[in-house]
C-alpha cells in the first residue's frame, strides 16, 4: 500500500518535493497547501510542471490537509531565511507551529523549514521541546534534512570517516559558480555581489552563518565524539577585476563577486571540523581559491586530513545552472525519507537515528 503524503509549500525546493513525490512508486499524493493566492485552485500536476492532472488541488487552508490525515508531509515552507536572507526568529516559530499541528494530529512530518534542526542539540531548544512534545502526543516523527546543509555533512563524511585510522581536520565544501543564476535578490541581496568591497554581506553577518551550517559542524562533531570548544566565523571577499554582466545584473570593478566564507568547529585550539563555501560569479574569478570538484563549475568535496588523506568529490554535470541539481537534490533528500521516516520510533531525529535513506524502489523497469 502506498504511503499517503502532502506537500506544503510550493517553493524552489518545494516544487520539487512535489513533483518527486507524484513520480515516486511508494508515494501517494493526497493534499497539498500552498501560500500564493495565484496556485490556490490549481491542479498539484500544473504547479510543478508536470502534464496529466492528479486531481489533487491546491489550497491556502492548512487544516484541509491534516483532515485528510496523510502519513507524512513534506513540509518546505521558509522557515528560516527572511528578507535578504536575514534569520527571523518569526518565521522559524510560525513553521513550527504548523509542523506541531501535523505532528499533534498523528502526521510524521519531513522538513527543510528550520535548518538548526538537522542537529536538534543546537538548535534553538524551545522549538525542539515543542516539536518532541508533538511527536510524544501524536506518536510521529520529525526529520529535517537537505542537501547543503544535509547530506553532505553527515552520511558521506562520517562513512569516510569509517577507514582512516587517525583524522587531523575533516573539510567539507561546495563550490560553485552563481553567475548563470538570475535572481538578483539572491546574487545581490543574500550574497552581496556587486555591492562596495567593504560592506558586509547579509550571509556573513555575525551569526548567521553559524545558524546555517554550525549545526551541521556540530553534528559531525558528536558523532566524531569530539567535543567543541567553540565555533568560529571567517569569510573573505573577491573583488571584481572588471565589469561585466550577468543574468542578475552588472557588476562593477572592484565590487564584490566572490565569497569564501568558513564555519571551524574548534577543538584545543585547532579547527577541526571545518564547513566551507567557495561562491564565484565565474569559474575564472578568483582563481586562488579552491576550484570546482572534477574540473567542472560547481559541486561538492569531503576532505579528510589525516592517516590515510582521503578526498571525496561530488559534482553535477550536465547543468548550465549549477544550483539547479543542488536544489532538486534537497527535495529528494526528504521525500526518499518518507518510508524510513513513517517507520521510526516517534521524535525528532537526524539521519543517525534513521535506517539509510535510499532510493529504494526508484529503479527504472
Amino acid at each position: 500500500m502506498a504511503i499517503r503524503v502532502g506537500q506544503w509549500a510550493t517553493g524552489n525546493v518545494g516544487k520539487n518535493a512535489l513533483r518527486s513525490i507524484i513520480s515516486h512508486p511508494e508515494l501517494e499524493l493526497v493534499g497539498l497547501v500552498v501560500s500564493d493566492p495565484a496556485k490556490v485552485g490549481k491542479d498539484a500536476a500544473e504547479i510543478c510542471g508536470l502534464d496529466t492532472p492528479t486531481g489533487i488541488i491546491a489550497t491556502d487552508d492548512g487544516d484541509a490537509l491534516i483532515a485528510l490525515k496523510p502519513d507524512c508531509v513534506s513540509f518546505c515552507s521558509a522557515g528560516t531565511s527572511g528578507r535578504e536572507g536575514v534569520t527571523t526568529g518569526n518565521r522559524q516559530s510560525d513553521a513550527a507551529d504548523h509542523m506541531c499541528d501535523l505532528l499533534r494530529a498523528g502526521i510524521n512530518v519531513v522538513s527543510t523549514a528550520i535548518i538548526p534542526l538537522v542537529h536538534p542539540g543546537s538548535a534553538d531548544q524551545e522549538i525542539v521541546r515543542r516539536l518532541e512534545a508533538a511527536c510524544r502526543e501524536g506518536g510521529t516523527t520529525c526529520f529535517t534534512s537537505g542537501l547543503d546543509p544535509g547530506f553532505m555533512h553527515d552520511i558521506l563524511p562520517l562513512a569516510l570517516s569509517g577507514v582512516t585510522r587517525r583524522i587531523d581536520t575533516i573539510r567539507v565544501s561546495e563550490v560553485m559558480s552563481y553567475g548563470v543564476w538570475d535572481k538578483p535578490d539572491a546574487i545581490t541581496g543574500k550574497f552581496g555581489f556587486g555591492k562596495p568591497i567593504d560592506e558586509v554581506p547579509p550571509i556573513a553577518r555575525p551569526g548567521v552563518l553559524d545558524m546555517m551550517w554550525g549545526s551541521v559542524v556540530r553534528l559531525i562533531a558528536e558523532q566524531l565524539g569530539l567535543k567543541l570548544d567553540r565555533t568560529e566565523e571567517y569569510y573573505e571577499l573577491y573583488p571584481a577585476p572588471e565589469t561585466f554582466t550577468i543574468p542578475a545584473g552588472t557588476i562593477v570593478k572592484g565590487s564584490s563577486a566572490g565569497i569564501r566564507f568558513e564555519v571551524r568547529g574548534i577543538v584545543a585550539g585547532k579547527a577541526a571540523v571545518v564547513v566551507e563555501h567557495v561562491t564565484r560569479l565565474r569559474v575564472e574569478d578568483a582563481p586562488h581559491w579552491p576550484k570546482g570538484p572534477i574540473g567542472i563549475g560547481g559541486g561538492y568535496r569531503v576532505q579528510i586530513s589525516g592517516d590515510p588523506d582521503w578526498v571525496l568529490e561530488v559534482g553535477n554535470p550536465g547543468y548550465a545552472d549549477p544550483t539547479v541539481p543542488g536544489t532538486l537534490a534537497t527535495a529528494l533528500r526528504i521525500v526518499n525519507a518518507i518510508p524510513v521516516v513513517v517507520a521510526a520510533p516517534p521524535g525528532v531525529v537526524t539521519p543517525f537515528d534513521l535506517p539509510m535513506i535510499t532510493g529504494k524502489g526508484l529503479v527504472a523497469a
